[in-house]
């Protein structure tokens, strides 16, 4: 079941569980605060089954990273916004957390033997082809993960699989028949795109502010954290021989090149007086750290002080989570890495998210309502223009030959001709997922002489997502929705 599992993670709207595998090599993405209204830190609960925070924060994080490989990372915040990220993310977990409610009531499981055949086919825990117990620990160190919640959120994954796959089925001969015939099909069509561009609008100040009032709670600030920091210099010392040479022997093996050859005395020389140094930096630095503690710092050290968030850090992303971390429980951060010197991090105050002002949001508010009121006219447009436009005639075309339409990106002309070949309509238009609107009149119809055969996997996938949306709505009717997280 596990082997099959791995070939057909077709599933898309349902199982695209928010793997902890996904944030390893992955930046990590906040989203601010919000208010809470479960006592136990839900942020929703679906039947029996609790969505926390931090499931939330990880859904949100993987979405964020997912959009900006897509973007060629010039992905950002203000697009998250206008992209919905965070509605998309809580849905996500929704979905999933009403199938491994289904999973419950039949008695489903995942074992550990199942497990840990993932984990251990995984190539990031690999050493030399094989399975690593360490490397598997420590890649999941080095990224902030237990193993504890690392095996739970697999082992989710692995469940919501199961049970979809107990409801899978073959492709049967009339199914592939139908698709054929539908593949087949042809049309000649006149077409224009219409584009958000062809819109003129200015908005007054008055439409804004009304407009901000109805969304306030869409336009908050990041929770802001007022730190002071002191910093250990680097030190510069002079070892003697004998302290190079006994460092020398006790971490020869880690001491290679690039071939991995282990480098001699000489040639690591450098890299040992770095270390040596980075050591008693660090040294000093937790005698610092003791010292800032007790309130005792030495003549000369002065804190220096800084307000920070998630998006404006003179720190690294890491180093700026850690601080962010911080509480009025446990307010010092130990010593940490910043370049080539060691800080010690003190949270004074931390600034909750709050809503803007209409002057702080206005930008981004204009924004907004701009782009909102262009596609509600671009439809009206589109609704008044379908049946009378002139617009580019085409050759006879399939669903396969969205490269073809001029004007439209390979992409909008594969989403349009997939839309086009599902409508019953002559006449029409269909609103694209870049915003754009393609107005059509089908002028032709006929099949072709050679038909197209349909993919088997084209087939399964198919009827994979129709699965998918019928058993969630079925699900959804089932198990009772509670979401506790406010604006969103």
């Amino acid at each position: 079941m596990i082997t099959w599992m791995q070939r057909h993670r077709k599933y898309l709207v349902i199982t695209i569980w928010i793997s902890t595998i996904a944030f390893i090599g992955a930046g990590f993405v906040g989203w601010g605060e919000y208010s809470y209204g479960n006592k136990s830190g839900a942020v929703a609960k679906v039947g029996n089954i609790s969505i926390t925070s931090a499931e939330l924060q990880k859904s949100y994080s993987n979405l964020f990273n997912q959009y900006n490989q897509l973007f060629q990372g010039k992905f950002d915040e203000k697009q998250a916004k206008q992209f919905g990220l965070q509605k998309q993310a809580l849905h996500q977990l929704v979905n999933q957390a009403l199938v491994l409610n289904l999973a419950e009531s039949y008695g489903l499981i995942v074992t550990d033997t199942e497990l840990w055949n993932i984990i251990k086919s995984q190539p990031l825990f690999a050493k030399d082809g094989t399975f690593s117990k360490t490397a598997y620990e420590e890649t999941l160190k080095q990224n902030h993960l237990t193993i504890k919640e690392y095996e739970a959120s697999t082992r989710k994954e692995l469940l919501i699989q199961k049970t979809l796959y107990l409801l899978a089925s073959g492709n049967k001969p009339i199914e592939q028949k139908s698709l054929d015939s539908a593949l087949s099909v042809s049309d000649k069509i006149n077409y224009k795109l219409l584009t958000p561009a062809m819109i003129s609008l200015t908005a007054s100040d008055g439409e804004l502010k009304v407009f901000w009032e109805k969304h306030q709670k869409e336009f908050k600030t990041e929770p802001s954290y007022d730190i002071a920091f002191v910093t250990q210099i680097r030190h510069s010392l002079s070892p003697s021989e004998k302290e190079i040479s006994d460092y020398y022997e006790m971490n020869r093996q880690l001491l290679k090149d690039s071939s991995g050859k282990i480098l001699s005395l000489a040639d690591a020389r450098s890299t040992i007086l770095s270390a040596l140094n980075n050591k008693a930096t660090e040294k000093e630095a937790l005698r610092l750290y003791i010292d800032y503690k007790k309130g005792a710092l030495q003549p000369g050290i002065t804190a220096q002080k800084v307000a920070i968030n998630a998006s404006l850090s003179p720190f690294s992303p890491e180093l700026t989570k850690e601080i962010m971390d911080l509480n009025d429980q446990k307010p010092f951060l130990k010593p940490r890495k910043n370049g080539n010197e060691y800080i010690v991090v003190k949270l004074e105050k931390m600034n909750p998210s709050r809503i803007k002002t209409f002057d702080e949001a206005k930008t981004d508010v204009s924004a907004l309502y701009t782009a909102e009121a262009k596609k509600t006219k671009l439809q009206e447009l589109a609704q008044n223009t379908y049946k009378t436009f002139t617009g580019t005639t085409s050759d006879f075309i399939t669903h396969a030959d969205g490269s073809k339409l001029a004007g439209l990106s390979a992409t909008e002309g594969s989403e349009f001709l997939t839309k086009l070949f599902t409508s019953k309509q002559k006449q029409g238009f269909v609103t694209l997922e870049s915003g754009n609107v393609v107005i059509y009149n089908v002028l032709e119809q006929k099949l072709l002489q050679d038909k197209t055969i349909a993919d088997e996997n084209t087939v399964l996938k198919l009827k994979g997502n129709l699965l998918d949306q019928g058993l969630i709505k079925a699900l959804e009717s089932k198990y009772p929705v509670e979401i506790y997280v406010e604006g969103i």
